[in-house]
Order: structure tokens, then sequence, then C-alpha cells
């Protein structure tokens, strides 16, 4: 059973002038991601500026989250850390919140083995309930969660279900769409390769992109699923540019400058992240215009 099919938001997380969380505002998000679409929430990813976030504040976030979302789209927590112990406790916090599923990122920095990699996930895996999607994003970790592990693991633990695969590399993704034969769930980690992975059997897109696109972020996908593969085709490429925009600098420098462009208000990020360079911002905002997004 999936955890979702569609498009999820990889939320960001709103900060007042103090730089604390603004849960106001993160409220009116969930409720604004809700209504244009979006098929889940994802809380406290990269995106969540989750590695500046407190333990409390982690956890107060997806308590706060699950409230407001109140079961009408599954959330899902991200709860991974290069420690196996703190990425239990974790998701045990996040089991108790009242989380739907959890996102947990491979260990970055110790660049764990592959069988190191299938330690870690077992044991997170044994410690909770929760159904989880592993997050494979090299770029960020320094490991590659192999298709053979990530196989591995879906077979020989029950609640490991998913995959967020990040790579950029669509050979792997097929090779492990091949060896999974159906046994994991596949997103899509980058807003620009939702259709090649739908097109391997994928179930959707964990997407930074659906926080200021909700609406067309789910549409994509959903006109790929319903057999409309041209007009899906027509959404992607459109969004090309945009894609390229928001990520001209590191995740979520630019997503956050798009929002608060659009009058949303989520403020700055938290050190070591800052603001976006004033050239950048002029290149996204005149992309984001041309794609048809109102700016302030």
């Amino acid at each position: 059973m999936s955890i979702f099919t569609g498009a999820g938001v990889a939320i960001v997380t709103p900060m007042n002038d103090d730089f604390s969380v603004n849960y106001e505002k993160l409220g009116e998000m969930i409720d604004f991601q809700i209504e244009n679409g979006t098929d889940s929430i994802i809380i406290c990813g990269t995106t969540g500026e989750a590695s500046t976030l407190t333990h409390e504040e982690h956890i107060e976030c997806i308590r706060y989250c699950v409230e407001k979302t109140a079961k009408r789209v599954p959330v899902v927590a991200g709860t991974g850390s290069n420690c196996t112990e703190t990425a239990i406790y974790l998701s045990k916090e996040a089991q108790k919140a009242g989380a739907d599923a959890l996102l947990v990122v491979s260990p970055y920095y110790n660049k764990a083995t592959q069988k190191g990699l299938i330690a870690h996930y077992t044991a997170i895996a044994d410690a909770v309930d929760l159904p989880i999607i592993m997050y494979n994003i090299p770029g960020r970790t320094g490991v590659n969660i192999l298709p053979k592990t990530a196989v591995e693991l879906a077979k020989n633990v029950e609640n490991i279900v998913g995959i967020k695969e990040a790579t950029g590399n669509l050979s792997q993704v097929a090779k492990l769409a091949a060896l999974a034969d159906g046994c994991i769930d596949i997103y899509s980690g980058n807003d620009d390769q939702v259709l090649p992975i739908l097109s391997l059997g994928g179930k959707g897109v964990i997407s930074v992109l659906s926080n200021i696109a909700p609406k067309q972020m789910h549409d994509m996908v959903q006109k790929y699923l319903d057999g409309d593969v041209k007009e899906s085709t027509k959404l992607q490429l459109k969004a090309i540019p945009l894609i390229e925009a928001l990520f001209c600098e590191v995740n979520p420098i630019p997503v956050k400058a798009a929002m608060n462009m659009m009058g949303m208000g989520v403020g700055t990020l938290r050190m070591p992240l800052g603001d976006m360079e004033p050239e950048n911002q002029e290149k996204l905002k005149k992309v984001m215009m041309e794609y048809g997004l109102e700016c302030k």
C-alpha cells in the first residue's frame, strides 16, 4: 500500500524575524497546499531546514503539521540523521506525534558502506511501526543507496516501503525499478525528472516546486497517471526553466526567496544559509513571471 500517489510538497519552515519558527504561517501554507491539490505534506526535510532545527523544534513542527493537516492528506515526517540513535529518537517522536510515515535520509558525512546502510535503516525501522521512505541524495550525503541495497531492505524489512530518488541518474532508477519488480515505491526527488521516473513505474514526486506551484505539480502527475501523457509532458517541460532557477543556489534559498516574492512571507533562512544573490533573485523573478506566477 503506497503512502501516497501524486505530488507531495517538501514544505519550507517559515521563520519569524527573530529566526523562531512561524507556526501561524506554517498553518497557512499547509492549507494553501491542500486547497491546491497537494497529495502529501513532507515536513522537516531538507527544504524545511531540518538540520538547523533543535530536536524540540523538529518534533513540534511535526506535531503542529499533523494537527493542522487533520488527516486531509498524509503527513510524512523527515527524521533522518547521520547518527542512528538520533534518527531512532526522532522517528519514535514523529510516531508519537501522529505522523503517517517517515522520510529518512541516508546518513550524511559518515559515508556508510552498503552494509552500514542496511544496518542503519533496519535499526530505525525496527524501532517504529510507521512506513519508511528512504531518501537517496548522494550530492548532499556523500553516499549512494545502491539499487541492490534498496531492494534488499524493502524485501527484508516490512515497513521500508519507498525511496525518494534524487541521484539524478535515471539509469540507476531504471535498474532499481527492474530489480524491485514492484516491491518498493519510487518517488522522484528531482522536479525536472518527474515524468521519466513515472514512466519507470514511479508513484510521484516529493517536490520543492510544489511550494509555489502546487496545483501544477499535482496536475503534472495526475494527468500522467490518468493516461494523458501528452499534457503531462507539456507541464513538465514548461516548468523546466523555473525548476532550474529554483536550484541556481542551494535549496531552499531560492524557493524561500520565490515565496517571499509571491507575498507568502515565509521569512529568512537560518545560518549557514543566507539571502539569495541579487542577480539570481532577479533571474528567478523573471522566470516566475514567465511561468505565470504573480510577484509582488
